[in-house]
């Protein structure tokens, strides 16, 4: 079956590029990529919410590093490397 597609003109120009490299013709590349990206669609199954799981430990800030003051926050963190 024949369809039109408006492409952008650096995606064509890439796209050409790479079935010429490849040595296949554009088509076959427009196809096995459509393919690609839809079974990646089905075997990702359905999207939703993800949910977030932090991770929390005891301790705090080390000593000396004062977060309120971005200059000496960076002037600590240099020391320390």
């Amino acid at each position: 079956m024949k369809t039109t597609i408006d492409l952008p003109e650096a995606i064509l120009i890439a796209a050409k590029k790479k079935a010429a490299e490849e040595r296949t013709s554009l088509r076959k590349l427009v196809i096995r990529s459509l393919r690609r990206e839809l079974e990646a669609v089905e075997t990702a199954g359905p999207a939703g919410p993800r949910k977030i799981h932090f991770l929390t430990v005891d301790g705090g800030l080390p000593l000396g590093l004062d977060i309120s003051d971005r200059s000496a926050m960076n002037e600590w963190l240099r020391a320390e490397s």
